[in-house]
């Protein structure tokens, strides 16, 4: 996410990750709404059974249930996009002293409680199932017609979340959505004062919380584990076995891969990311890169918050936030980038106001900001085009910025073997940073380990997978915010979206063989339109990760288009066998 947190779809807050898009994930598979703008037309390309398509039936027309539903949907929506609102000024303008923020926690509260009560209103059950019965019975005569097709997923879509939603009491959802505010505002005290302790009742509700909701959820099947109901509210249809599987080769590959990374003696110099950058010059920098590869800044804007993160407040208007130092430039550019790519799979999904056309998975969704933070802001061929932009920029009398294009290329693909901050890791690096947040969360849900251990245990598995002492818990366990929102099982998303963004700039390259001579123009429409037409516009049409990938490049999520990308950046880069 994003680091603050992405409240998405139904109470649209993206985080970035550098960030975490979070508590309207869940907010958005529990409650019922959505976001976007004008999908761009689709090209050539394979789409799901149930995908928009021109079609002779218009079934809102066929049945006045499903037309009620609609209304009702979109009134939800309305109501969570009001709650993003109040917490995107929570999060970017507002005091941030005791009294308002608990002030705007009872806000959020009441909002959430009305929005709770209206998704999970009988009359809601009521036209899902009288819907359903029309559409059945127009299957029978209209055979697979497309609007047919989409109006089947969107009432699987709504029957799922309305039975996740009526699950849970009106007094629990109000109570998750106050503690999401509390315990945030005492998260960001500890870290301040680099006291666990004062912070871990609080951490402790929000797992007993977290918990108490996925039980609900779960029902009867206790076949499925608590955490992989927890996993299910971020990436549906990826099970946790799923994910270790996956996790289990990049961990194994890495660790000795970064070991012999590390003993190179041929690091690459960093002296193009220091020095003296002026704020304004970076932010218009940023605008001027973030706009040019797609962002749309007449339907959003861009701000500066403590982390960068995105929120869609409604499909359209979709707000970014990065952060700037004055003594280095990479970290506001790359957030910036980043953020910028969450803000246009939210720009270009579909305009229906139904959870139909919100982002797939918060996989799907780290996939599209990753991609165009790391297979465009740090490949070779953007800096031949981004290297003036910067040098305009940062080159003055009292801080000489005359670095090439190799030179900044080689600066900000530098590892470093001793950060200790998920959000400022390196790409090779930062993989194990989330399988430790994913093992230790998982260990917490399943009774494995107890709260007031989390500080020992995260310090031992920095030590064995990444060789790096931690000082203190601010650089260390509390440095993210997912937890104090209730976001459990959110981390593995994050290694999820770099697999599938390496993954989706392999096959780009092959459907645009000429991909990096029109980035080094600064041309990135085709790119752009070609994600588009692969991700954006499909929405939750397909049912995971796995089978947009198997229907959109012809495979499910594969691992070794990660893993041999970072071997083919950085074996060159330090010059090792």
């Amino acid at each position: 996410m994003i680091l603050s947190f992405k409240k998405f779809a139904r109470a649209s807050l993206i985080l970035s990750a550098r960030h975490v898009l979070i508590s309207a994930f869940v907010t958005q598979r529990s409650f019922v709404a959505s976001t976007a703008t004008t999908a761009a037309q689709m090209t050539a390309t394979a789409t799901p059974d149930c995908a928009a398509a021109a079609s002779t039936i218009n079934f809102e027309e066929h049945s006045k249930s499903y037309n009620d539903l609609l209304e009702r949907l979109r009134e939800i929506t309305h109501l969570n996009h009001a709650s993003a609102v109040l917490n995107y000024d929570r999060q970017v303008f507002m005091p941030q002293s005791d009294k308002p923020q608990s002030s705007r926690g009872k806000q959020l509260a009441v909002l959430a409680t009305i929005a709770h009560q209206k998704s999970t209103d009988p009359i809601i059950g009521k036209l899902i199932e009288e819907a359903t019965a029309d559409l059945n019975e127009l299957l029978k005569t209209s055979g697979d017609d497309d609007a047919l097709l989409t109006a089947k997923r969107i009432l699987e879509l709504e029957k799922d979340t309305y039975a996740k939603s009526t699950c849970i009491p009106n007094e629990l959802a109000a109570r998750k959505a106050s503690l999401e505010a509390s315990a945030n505002h005492e998260w960001v005290k500890a870290r301040q004062s680099n006291d666990f302790a004062a912070f871990a009742p609080a951490l402790k509700d929000c797992f007993d919380c977290a918990k108490e909701i996925a039980e609900l959820q779960r029902g009867d099947n206790t076949d499925v584990s608590l955490y992989s109901q927890m996993l299910d509210q971020f990436e549906m249809g990826m099970a946790s076995s799923r994910i270790d599987e996956l996790f289990e080769k990049v961990q194994s590959t890495l660790v000795p891969f970064i070991a012999q990374i590390r003993a190179s003696e041929n690091a690459p110099s960093l002296d193009a990311l220091s020095g003296k950058f002026n704020i304004d010059a970076q932010k218009d920098a940023c605008q001027k890169i973030v706009t040019a590869i797609g962002f749309d800044e007449g339907h959003g804007r861009i701000d500066v918050s403590v982390h960068p993160f995105t929120m869609s407040l409604s499909g359209a208007d979709v707000r970014i936030t990065s952060r700037f130092s004055d003594d280095e430039w990479y970290q506001g550019l790359m957030g910036t980038i980043h953020e910028g790519g969450h803000a246009m799979y939210e720009q270009n999904l579909g305009d229906s106001e139904l959870s139909l056309d919100s982002a797939l998975s918060m996989g799907v969704h780290e996939s599209q900001s990753l991609f165009w933070e790391r297979h465009i802001g740090k490949s070779r061929a953007f800096y031949e085009w981004a290297q003036p932009i910067l040098v305009e920029a940062f080159n003055t009398d009292d801080n000489k910025f005359e670095y090439s294009a190799e030179e900044l290329y080689a600066a900000v693909n530098a590892v470093d073997f001793n950060n200790l901050i998920r959000v400022e890791a390196d790409e090779l690096t930062y993989p194990l940073h989330v399988i430790l947040r994913y093992n230790i969360e998982r260990d917490v849900v399943a009774g494995k380990l107890d709260v007031a251990d989390i500080p020992a245990r995260w310090n031992a598995d920095m030590k064995s997978l990444l060789d790096i002492d931690v000082p203190d818990d601010t650089t260390g366990c509390l440095q993210d915010i997912h937890w104090s929102c209730l976001a459990i099982g959110y981390f593995p998303t994050y290694l999820l979206g770099s697999m599938m963004a390496a993954q989706l700039a392999h096959y780009c390259k092959v459907a645009i063989p000429d991909m990096d001579d029109k980035i080094k123009a600064g041309e990135f429409d085709e790119i752009r339109n070609w994600l588009t037409a692969r991700v954006h516009t499909h929405g939750k049409r397909y049912k995971s990760l796995d089978d947009l990938l198997l229907a959109e490049v012809g495979e499910e999520l594969n691992p070794q288009y990660f893993l041999d990308y970072l071997k083919e950046k950085y074996v060159p880069l330090y010059k090792v066998e």
